[in-house]
């Protein structure tokens, strides 16, 4: 297929309508013609159903569409992200990749900047300021078949995968939010159990044993703005990963405020690592299960490999 040179000044807009407990499509007559005004010329595609942005952003990429922007949360982006890096028309590092935030937790804007306020987000993109960060890749299963998928901020196991699913069971009856997240932490506490894992980094066995939760990733925030790697460099190559093992539903719940501003990793429970390669298994009848920027995937056996400094990304404050 020829590249079309028409649309490589054009961006492409990606609007995920129920995003934020569909503000995307409340506010979508009022971002588009705040991009109006601020003279971005553009053409807009919405999602009809989860995973719709994937096949979107390949079809429109093919077309000749290297500069894109999603109105959604993190978990559109994320499916953007993986448009961009399963086409063959063009390079990923060919792609810029920018944000206007309508989500729950936009926890991936959070890392660089990016207002909510839609004005200030376009016109951050107007500038276009840009910042080339890592990605990673995780493999694991979903009904006995091996799947991979590429995440741009964290991926979650254990307690943090079982609360991002009740959530976006909330999400998809329209009523997810920040607060709803934090609820679910302390009400799920009371059905979740401890999992038994064995982690390498870099083919090394590090850990063996019950883990409460983990976070694995690239950018420092999840979860509506909790800090869980708050040591995270987003083009240093290199995954930032965080043990919580075993412990009490009390200390969980009188620790929730150190979730934000990072201060939890010096709890004696708490275990961080650095690493190039994660690997994860656990007992056959007791998966860990997976979320990846937010999104309830698969479970264990798990593999994650970095791809260092391979996404363009539209930045309001580079990271330090």
């Amino acid at each position: 297929m020829e590249k079309n040179q028409n649309t490589n000044s054009k961006w492409l807009i990606i609007v995920n309508p129920n995003a934020g407990r569909k503000k995307g499509k409340k506010d979508w007559e009022k971002i588009s013609s705040l991009l109006t005004q601020a003279g971005i010329a553009f053409k807009s595609v919405f999602t009809k159903n989860i995973n719709h942005a994937i096949h979107l952003s390949r079809k429109y990429i093919e077309k000749g569409f290297i500069k894109i922007i999603v109105v959604g949360g993190d978990g559109t982006f994320n499916e953007v992200v993986n448009g961009i890096f399963t086409q063959k028309f063009y390079h990923p590092s060919e792609i810029t990749l920018g944000i206007i935030p309508v989500g729950t937790g936009n926890d991936w804007g959070r890392m660089y900047g990016i207002p909510l306020k839609y004005k200030k987000a376009i016109q951050i993109i107007n500038e276009e300021k840009t910042f080339v960060q890592d990605i990673g890749t995780v493999e694991y299963y979903r009904f006995n078949k091996k799947e991979i998928r590429y995440f741009v901020n964290v991926a979650g196991l254990g307690y943090d995968a079982f609360v991002a699913k009740k959530t976006n069971r909330l999400k998809e009856k329209g009523v997810g939010s920040p607060f709803a997240y934090i609820l679910n932490i302390v009400l799920g506490l009371f059905q979740f159990k401890n999992k038994f894992i064995e982690l390498k980094i870099d083919d090394k066995p590090v850990f063996k044993g019950r883990i409460f939760s983990m976070s694995i990733g690239i950018c420092k925030y999840n979860g509506g703005g909790m800090m869980q790697l708050p040591n995270a460099i987003p083009n240093d190559g290199i995954f930032d990963l965080t043990i919580i093992k075993k412990t009490t539903k009390m200390k969980v719940v009188k620790n929730i405020k150190n979730l934000y501003d990072g201060s939890f990793i010096k709890m004696p429970e708490v275990l961080t690592f650095k690493g190039k390669s994660i690997s994860i298994i656990s007992k056959p009848e007791k998966n860990v299960f997976l979320e990846t920027d937010g999104e309830s995937l698969g479970h264990s056996p798990m593999n994650f490999e970095i791809l260092p400094q391979s996404l363009k990304v539209i930045v309001n404050k580079i990271p330090v």
